[in-house]
């Protein structure tokens, strides 16, 4: 339990941490140092490199295939174990090398330079790494700091502070040196200060009350620990999957095995043929070829900007049919721009403000002189509205900057018409008003929040004229000013007056009413169009915000959120609602406003008890444990917290919405390449099962030994499923409605479509076994090896789509070629080099036998393509 430091005078506060305003000595910040730990954040612990790769033999198919290398060592099948175990450690090291990628991944993106802080030490200001702050620091800051320890005020010069990363509030807090007596939420407590916090404005000295863990940031990160991940639709289907296969696997191979010695086989040769048959079923390559298609797609996302921390997210975006998107910086640019203008009685925008009329050149002057944020280097310090005013004002036709205009910037104006006087903002006024010399006339120039200013404003100008309000003139004021609200966009009031008197705040008044100024955090340009596709594409975009409910929905109008027959709600109003009235309106509600961590993690669960996948986007602290709660939690790379980036599954490095639906897009076609390679992995295996059935059932000798359907499952099925991975995703990828996660990836679909490619591809390996058998055992199973590993290299180009070859093509996967030419010429070097004859126990065939296997492995391609033409015509 952290300990309320806004409940005690700064004094005691110095006492407690047995220091003064002159900060802390050397031997005092090392014994802290000692005392406390670093100013971090503590990791979980991860696992060793060790323990991944003894992880990837936890799987029971992989069980099984230990189990089939003892039995062949028992049999004396030396090379058979040999090639098993082989396998087997290729596998897991292939996963361990993919876990440890993907961690080092995330590593380096996290290690971003790490903040500085200013502390005074021995009484002198130094700059030190924020890691090296101790409680009991004095840390000093100012516009453009970020806050790193959380802190109590001990003395403040018009600090404001966005705390918006813990509370996802995105207006400033005006801080203050003032006691408290009673306890308050942590958004009201104005005499601290909070780690993830940014200085907007002013300035202040802090003494540091708590570091690393023992922050409001450490409290919301051990929280996050508590939140369980979910595991995502393909895992809990391949889970199930795997499961069923290994059990089906082993009844089967236990029928055979009990048929084998019914018929008076001896055991040990019963025992390898049920060890055959089980190598024949198993999909060693399928957790691998899985692991490998989702790295791939990783990789080609992050080039699109989104770094995916986790490879099982990749399949969880393609399933995604709700996306729960903060506002600020994702749909939004993240940074006020002036919209529209209210001056001389018109709505203008700001290059139509012009330099000749002194009307709108005391607009100018008000915005820039009246003003503490500055501009250097593209770099914006202080206040975003107004840095917006600054901005507005470089917009002007005739100010350019560069060689074409007068090049007089905002602090050339400022240090011709120096202030003379000032009364900074604060949130009891409303008001921020300076003193300069206009053409040697002293002048007030004053902004702020209308209901203010206006009822101060005895005068209005309009053009050159200046003459005194009338009631018309407000309400025509007001009219416009609850125009420019309800469209979201936040105004400021500007005036002046001529005075040469002292300027008190008893003086802010009498004014001359110069216009309004509407500013708004605008939608990015590309998120309209991302919102439209995510609709297409069966997808609720909804947006979840600290902002005002009014601010919230304009803009979810702008981007194609919020329509006809949807509803807002505020944080509160969702504390009101039972789960089931929720339950109710989840699906109409668009907008969440001024919301709370848990009313994010109750709106996912929300979604989330109906089925749907839910992705959320944050960057605040106050978002980690929706993130984590959500079954793809989404950070921002460029304003993220460290926290938010550690809870989610992926981080977008452009902090842009549009890039979350590319992700979508990547994650199906992912999706779609998985179930081809599934489908390619299963259709193969189960022709081999077919065959070995067959021969067991008829009598015969064994048609494959276990080093051939190794070589079978490793080369046939590794490279071509890889091919089928690195398929481009379709056209239409995001004209379809998401997939149903409770359908599992062995749909009824895929499982005909596996039975009939398997059956017609066992057809022929059986047809050459038995063309075989009539000249002897070997040359049988020679002919069933060779024609099922043709067949299955040729099967590849069958699993690369729903569409014929002839409507695909080979360009975009060039691939599937090579594949195809690596998998024969390794089979054309055991068929034909004597040497590797006895490893895999071939025989030579003569040229007839040879053209056999050619057209028997052509046959079910030859099939297949033409029922895929047939269906092509027919759509």
């Amino acid at each position: 339990m952290l300990k309320n430091y806004y409940l005690q005078k700064k004094a005691d506060v110095l006492k407690e941490f047995d220091t003064s305003s002159n900060g802390l000595s050397t031997e005092q910040a090392q014994a802290n140092l000692s005392k406390y730990g670093k100013n971090a954040l503590v990791e979980g612990k991860k696992k060793t490199a060790l323990q991944v790769f003894l992880e990837q033999f936890k799987d029971l198919m992989v069980i099984i295939l230990i189990i089939a290398a003892v039995i062949s060592a028992f049999t004396g099948d030396v090379e058979s174990t040999l090639v098993i175990i082989a396998v087997l450690i290729l596998n897991a090291i292939l996963g361990t090398v993919q876990h440890l990628k993907a961690e080092k991944s995330l590593e380096s993106l996290k290690s971003l330079s790490s903040p500085s802080a200013k502390v005074i030490r021995n009484g002198k200001k130094v700059e030190i790494d924020s890691k090296e702050v101790v409680p009991g620091d004095v840390m000093l800051l100012e516009a453009g700091d970020m806050v790193t320890a959380d802190g109590r005020i001990l003395e403040n010069y018009s600090l404001q502070v966005n705390e918006s990363s813990l509370t996802g509030e995105s207006t400033n807090i005006d801080k203050a040196d003032i006691d408290f007596d009673h306890e308050i939420p942590l958004g009201d407590r104005l005499n601290m200060v909070y780690s993830g916090s940014l200085v907007t404005y002013g300035r202040a000295e802090v003494i540091v009350t708590g570091t690393g863990m023992n922050t409001e940031i450490g409290k919301i990160a051990t929280l996050m620990n508590d939140t369980k991940e979910r595991r995502t639709p393909l895992q809990k289907s391949l889970d199930k999957f795997s499961s069923k296969l290994a059990t089906a696997i082993l009844i089967i191979c236990a029928i055979v095995f009990a048929l084998q010695l019914w018929r008076g086989q001896p055991l040990m040769d019963a025992m390898l043929f049920a060890v055959a048959l089980a190598v024949a079923a198993i999909p060693e390559a399928l957790s691998s070829i899985v692991t490998i298609v989702q790295a791939m797609g990783t990789q080609k996302m992050a080039k699109e900007n989104a770094i995916i921390k986790n490879l099982a997210a990749v399949e969880s975006l393609g399933s995604v049919s709700v996306i729960c998107s903060d506002k600020t910086g994702t749909l939004t640019q993240n940074k006020m721009t002036v919209e529209e203008i209210y001056i001389g009685g018109e709505v203008l925008k700001p290059e139509e403000l012009d330099l000749s009329n002194q009307l709108h050149r005391y607009l100018l002057y008000n915005a820039v002189l009246n003003n503490d944020s500055s501009i250097a280097n593209g770099k914006v310090i202080g206040d975003p509205t107004e840095s917006a005013l600054l901005e507005m004002y470089r917009k002007v036709p005739g100010i350019d900057l560069g060689e074409k205009g007068l090049g007089l910037s905002e602090e050339d104006l400022r240090g011709m018409l120096t202030r003379k006087q000032e009364i900074p903002f604060d949130s009891d006024r409303k008001l921020m008003s300076t003193q300069h010399l206009i053409h040697t006339v002293p002048t007030v120039f004053v902004k702020g929040a209308i209901d203010v200013l206006l009822d101060r404003c005895v005068n209005i100008r309009i053009g050159d004229e200046v003459r005194p309000m009338t009631t018309e003139d407000k309400e025509a004021i007001l009219a416009q000013n609850n125009h420019f609200s309800e469209n979201g966009l936040r105004v400021l009031t500007f005036a002046y007056k001529e005075s040469d008197q002292e300027l008190t705040t008893e003086d802010e008044k009498s004014f001359t009413f110069i216009g309004l100024v509407a500013e708004m955090d605008p939608p990015r340009a590309e998120s309209v169009a991302a919102v439209a596709k995510a609709k297409k594409a069966g997808i609720r975009t909804v947006m979840i915000t600290g902002d005002h409910k009014v601010t919230a929905v304009a803009i979810a109008k702008k981007i194609g959120i919020f329509n006809e027959g949807d509803v807002a709600v505020t944080g509160l109003e969702l504390d009101k609602m039972t789960d089931d009235e929720l339950a109710q309106e989840i699906e109409r509600i668009a907008v969440y406003a001024r919301v709370s961590p848990e009313n994010k993690i109750r709106i996912v669960n929300a979604w989330q008890s109906k089925g749907h996948i839910v992705s959320m986007t944050g960057d605040g602290v106050n978002d980690a444990p929706a993130l984590k709660k959500a079954d793809i939690g989404v950070a921002m790379g460029i304003t993220g917290t460290e926290v938010s980036k550690d809870a989610a599954s992926m981080i977008l490095a452009d902090d842009n919405f549009a890039t979350i639906i590319k992700a979508v897009a990547n994650g199906r076609t992912v999706f779609e390449n998985i179930k081809n390679a599934i489908m390619y992995l299963l259709s193969g295996n189960l022709s081999a099962i077919i065959t070995v059935l067959f021969a067991s059932i008829g009598g015969f000798s064994v048609p494959f030994i276990a080093v051939q359907l190794l070589f079978i499952n490793l080369i046939t099925d590794s490279l071509p499923a890889l091919a089928i991975g690195m398929e481009p995703g379709a056209p239409d990828v995001l004209d379809k409605k998401p997939r149903d996660p409770k359908v599992g990836i062995l749909s009824k679909d895929l499982v005909t479509k596996v039975a009939l490619q398997g059956a017609i591809i066992a057809v022929g390996v059986i047809t050459a076994f038995m063309i075989g058998r009539q000249t002897s055992p070997a040359v049988a199973c020679t002919m069933a090896f060779t024609t099922l590993t043709f067949a299955r290299l040729l099967h590849g180009f069958n699993c690369r789509s729903q569409h014929s070859i002839f409507k695909i093509g080979f360009k975009n996967n060039w691939y599937s070629l090579a594949a195809f030419a690596l998998g024969t010429l390794l089979l054309a070097l055991i068929m034909f080099v004597p040497a590797l004859h006895g490893l895999f126990a071939v025989t030579p065939l003569t040229g007839q036998q040879l053209l056999w296997i050619v057209v028997l492995a052509l046959m079910p391609t030859i099939l297949i393509q033409i029922v895929k033409v047939i269906n092509e015509h027919r759509n």
